[in-house]
């Protein structure tokens, strides 16, 4: 006879010992989860849904909303996410995992949620979607639960040892400089407005991320700011994520300024000051293979070494 119930305390343990026997390819220690999930402000006990046999814990599901916001005072009212599951092998088709979801997603619709993901939630996402290759019965699950497929975002990772900035970059670099255009480490005076870029042309998640990454002890050397007649037109960090030196992004150019290769330059400045802190390789999780990024990262060497489903269920 199963027992459920929502997070307690202590139960962290057991948590983080059945999430290393299950998510084979994602391991996490107990620092990250503490960071990625008990100290998240959006963190809510209740959310965290958990199924024992006696006393041993052997499945969980965790539901979460946001409480604070990610940028001025959008609470995204309507929408809650699945950022992970798991349930243990000898455990799997009991009926375990789905009472886990239907309680999951029982509390995101008592607060009011319109739309669940899995698992694109920001700022704490442990991965973008489902790796179906690698958790081939989770993504039937989560189909099996009246989830859809949204979009499938890849990570990529790029070997540095035989990474150099080619000639085409260098001179590629003094025709933009000679046009107005600075490419630069960060300094503080440049903090506030690549913040500012990021919120603003792309996503409250990344300006987040560089500010939270400064705040942690992330080097001013890790952030490559682009200019153009003095204002900010482009940005690339590496490190910033966990204080993973090889984890690179965010990275973004100002649309506006497409054409004129920038992303290139930044990309490949980006590769070589990490190349320069001795670091053999660089790896993201995520961006769209069809995309511009895409197909830069590819043109630079990048390979795709896992490919994710985001999901989507209207409640």
């Amino acid at each position: 006879m199963f027992t459920y119930r929502y997070y307690h305390s202590g139960d962290e343990k057991q948590i983080v010992d059945l999430w290393n026997k299950t998510l084979w390819k994602d391991p996490i220690t107990s620092k990250r989860f503490r960071n990625l999930v008990l100290l998240d402000a959006n963190f809510d006990p209740e959310g965290m849904r958990l199924a024992f046999d006696k006393e041993q814990l052997v499945g969980v599901v965790y539901a979460v909303r946001r409480q604070l916001p990610m940028f001025e005072t959008d609470l995204e009212p309507d929408n809650g996410w699945i950022p992970f599951f798991f349930v243990s092998e000898d455990y799997r088709k009991t009926g375990v995992g789905k009472q886990l979801m239907d309680e999951a997603v029982g509390f995101l619709k008592e607060k009011g949620r319109k739309n669940v993901f899995f698992a694109s939630y920001a700022p704490n996402y442990i991965m973008p979607g489902i790796d179906e290759e690698s958790y081939p019965e989770a993504y039937q699950f989560l189909i099996s639960q009246g989830f859809a497929k949204l979009y499938s975002p890849i990570a990529m990772d790029r070997n540095l040892v035989d990474f150099r900035l080619s000639n085409e970059i260098k001179e590629l670099v003094k025709l933009r400089e000679s046009e107005g255009y600075t490419f630069s480490l960060a300094e503080d005076k440049d903090l506030y407005e690549v913040i500012q870029f990021a919120n603003v042309v792309f996503n409250p998640d990344w300006g987040r991320a560089i500010r939270e990454g400064v705040l942690q002890g992330l080097p001013m050397e890790r952030i490559l700011v682009a200019r153009h007649e003095n204002k900010v037109v482009g940005f690339c960090i590496f490190g910033g994520y966990e204080g993973v030196p090889d984890r690179f992004g965010p990275f973004g150019v100002d649309l506006e300024q497409q054409g004129k290769k920038l992303g290139k330059i930044l990309l490949n400045l980006c590769l070589q000051q990490m190349k320069a802190e001795s670091l053999h390789g660089a790896w993201f999780l995520w961006t769209g293979e069809k995309t511009n990024a895409g197909y830069l990262y590819k043109n630079t060497g990048f390979e795709i070494t896992r490919t994710f489903h985001v999901m989507k269920k209207d409640i």
